[in-house]
């Protein structure tokens, strides 16, 4: 197959959807297809410009089998939610040329678009009008949704434009991919038809992230002693989170100095959360930076407690990719999710984990505390890492996908 993608973000991208992206472009280049991934210069979680790539240009690479044309953005170093805006418009603008020249080339079996940004989904649907590709609409995240939900846009008229745009997109698709059960859910109540959706849930690489022991962990580097208990939270520093929380509970535990707090990871909120931390004189919370792919295990094995953390009007929208990883890693995660939602019940049905409500302070410590007296901890640990083995092992689900597009061209 000749496969075109769309995206804002890609490999070398350690966390989010640019990782999810980079995997599976390479896994399909690996079976012997054709890829070519359009996306913007590599820039996250840390909202600068990586290395080697030119702020004003454009520039194309082959990693792994993929050729990748990279298109340059508007990278805001404080990513509020105007900022955004104009960050993924750039993007949009940059694209214009890769894409006019690739329309002219060979016919792409299928063009893949990943939501978000909803609005790219523009470029997909001309070169499936043009040239008659087979579109995907991949959505890790239903953008338009959380954008409502948490009331980042006020104006009604633009919320209500935005969802008829992405009800469009989603229309003129002839698959839309999702990555949970709840999406699925969502999606179906914006009129599009079960039968027009694959269920495409993020991966892991079981055999790569494996559990460790403390003392192989990177419980020194971060000057940490082996009996400390420590409640780690990795990832993306957003705002969808509510990693304020963290700081609020920190600050309950620091009459007990052998309980320690991590946040590794970059984002938007980092500098706020540091600012905070600071101002409270939490001496029992360190953060770090993200760390080497390479060191995920390690990192992993840091922690006695992993926080799975999001707000509540996020919690059946978006779900976390930082989870497939602790799973992998047999971690003990505390996770915020709303009864009901397809978190909630995948992580009750297999008992992989602890559940606590989103939003709220007491929940969150009393969680904690549960985790750390928890006379199952072993089980739940074992729980987690047995069905990332059986449900979320990486070569069968893109061996999966693959073979539904395989088979939707015959159709």
């Amino acid at each position: 197959m000749r496969i075109l993608v769309f995206g804002i973000n890609y490999s070398p991208d350690l966390t989010g959807i640019g990782k999810y992206t980079g995997e599976m472009c390479s896994f399909l280049a690996e079976q012997g297809h054709q890829v070519t991934m359009v996306t913007a210069h590599p820039y996250y979680p840390q909202w600068e410009l990586a290395a080697g790539y030119p702020a004003y240009f454009w520039k194309t690479e082959l990693i792994d089998g993929v050729t990748v044309e990279r298109c340059p953005l508007y990278i805001p170093k404080d990513p509020s939610a105007l900022r955004k805006v104009l960050h993924e418009i750039t993007f949009l603008g940059t694209i214009f040329p890769v894409w006019l020249k690739l329309l002219f080339k060979k016919k792409f079996d299928y063009v893949i678009c990943l939501n978000p940004p909803f609005h790219l989904t523009i470029y997909p649907l001309l070169v499936k009008w043009f040239r008659g590709s087979k579109m995907i609409s991949h959505v890790q995240d239903l953008q338009v949704d959380v954008v409502n939900d948490l009331g980042l846009i006020n104006s009604k008229a633009m919320i209500n434009l935005m969802f008829a745009f992405e009800k469009f997109y989603f229309k003129q698709s002839d698959v839309v991919s999702t990555i949970s059960l709840g999406m699925e859910r969502k999606i179906a109540s914006k009129g599009i038809s079960k039968d027009k959706q694959w269920l495409f849930p993020n991966w892991v690489d079981s055999g790569f992230i494996t559990p460790m022991s403390k003392e192989e962990s990177l419980r020194k580097q971060f000057g940490l002693n082996l009996s400390d208990k420590v409640i780690l939270y990795s990832g993306n520093l957003g705002e969808k989170q509510g990693l304020e929380y963290i700081l609020d509970v920190a600050l309950r535990f620091m009459g007990q100095p052998d309980v320690q707090f991590v946040i590794v990871g970059n984002g938007g909120a980092k500098k706020r959360l540091e600012e905070a931390a600071t101002e409270m004189g939490l001496d029992n919370l360190r953060f770090f930076p993200l760390q080497p792919y390479e060191d995920l295990s390690r990192l992993l094995a840091v922690a006695d407690v992993h926080l799975v953390l999001q707000k509540k009007e996020a919690s059946d929208l978006v779900m976390p990719s930082k989870l497939t990883g602790i799973l992998a890693a047999g971690g003990l995660a505390l996770i915020t999710a709303v009864e009901g939602t397809s978190l909630y019940d995948v992580v009750n049905k297999y008992t992989m984990g602890i559940l606590i409500e989103p939003g709220s302070v007491e929940a969150l410590y009393q969680g904690i505390v549960t985790c750390l007296e928890s006379m199952d901890s072993e089980q739940i640990k074992a729980n987690a890492r047995q069905y990332a083995l059986n449900h979320l092992a990486k070569d069968a689900v893109l061996g999966s996908f693959e073979q539904k597009m395989l088979k939707g061209l015959s159709q």
